[in-house]
């Protein structure tokens, strides 16, 4: 049985780690609500552009001349895996849930004969994955001493992977990342970003005819696949951004109830022991009078 200076010396330690756990929840919501914001207003950009790309894709369907990064290698043997997570933990299963998808990914692959490269961005993902994936990973890219995450470390990421498929090092590339719902709610995303895959509904074939493109769609295409990855990548980065938030949110106030919990049964059992060994002190001084 612990003394009762441990004890005090215990409920002590787990009253300073709960100030810090209702710091860092506090932070998190802080900054929650301008990344959520971000996260939010990225959204529409990167359903309408892929939309404009549904539409001229469905048009350019069998093309023979389609751009590459629409059509493909034509083979599906090397596979790219960006996987993009956060630069700290203390954030629950936000991390641990993109991992486990983009490992689950990894392995029906290999076990399929195909050849795995993986680029990592964000430190949690690139320790974790280097464990088991140690020869897959080809490149790791951190932001971790960027303040402000913008469209500049997206197309940093987007120029690596564009140059490694212009090099002809894989076929198929696809992004792994968290898409936040709600601060309890954060869902991990994978996303195939080359070849270009999109979902073409009949309003988008029946809206294709309305228009007409200057210069021609074979043009567009060219030009707007390469953002388009950029746009994907960043749409991830924000919703990573603000996924991470929501929570570390969470997990620290969690924290901050359990070690209220915990205070409250160390304080409980202080104070038995405390007033037994009052009583016991009590029992030896009147059995010494008695004895007298």
């Amino acid at each position: 049985m612990p003394s009762l200076k441990d004890l005090k010396n215990r409920i002590a330690s787990v009253k300073a780690t709960q100030k810090i756990t209702k710091a860092m929840k506090m932070v998190a919501a802080a900054k929650l609500r301008r990344a959520q914001e971000a996260a939010e207003a990225a959204r529409p950009y990167a359903e309408r552009m892929n939309k404009v790309l549904a539409d001229l894709s469905a048009a350019n369907a069998g093309n023979a001349e389609a751009p590459r990064l629409l059509a493909g290698t034509g083979r599906d043997q090397v596979h790219l895996l960006v996987v993009a997570t956060g630069e700290r933990g203390l954030a629950g299963g936000f991390n641990s849930s993109i991992i486990r998808l983009a490992r689950e990914h990894a392995l029906k692959l290999l076990a399929e004969g195909k050849t795995v490269k993986i680029l990592t961005v964000g430190r949690k993902g690139n320790d974790v994955l280097r464990r088991s994936f140690r020869e897959n990973i080809i490149d790791y890219v951190t932001f971790r001493e960027v303040k402000q995450l913008g469209f500049a470390q997206a197309d940093e990421v987007a120029h690596k992977v564009l140059a490694l498929f212009n090099e002809g090092e894989f076929d198929v590339a696809t992004l792994f990342y968290a898409r936040f719902q709600s601060v309890i709610s954060q869902v991990a995303t994978a996303s195939q970003i080359i070849p270009a895959k999109f979902e073409v509904s009949e309003a988008a074939d029946a809206s294709a005819a309305l228009y007409e493109y200057e210069p021609g769609e074979q043009e567009i295409l060219e030009d707007l696949l390469p953002k388009n990855v950029a746009v994907q990548i960043f749409r991830a980065i924000l919703e990573n951004n603000a996924s991470f938030y929501g929570a570390q949110m969470s997990a620290m106030d969690n924290a901050t109830r359990n070690a209220g919990e915990m205070i409250n049964k160390l304080t409980l059992s202080y104070n038995r022991q405390r007033q037994a060994q009052i009583t016991k002190e009590l029992i030896e001084i009147i059995s010494g009078a008695e004895a007298l």
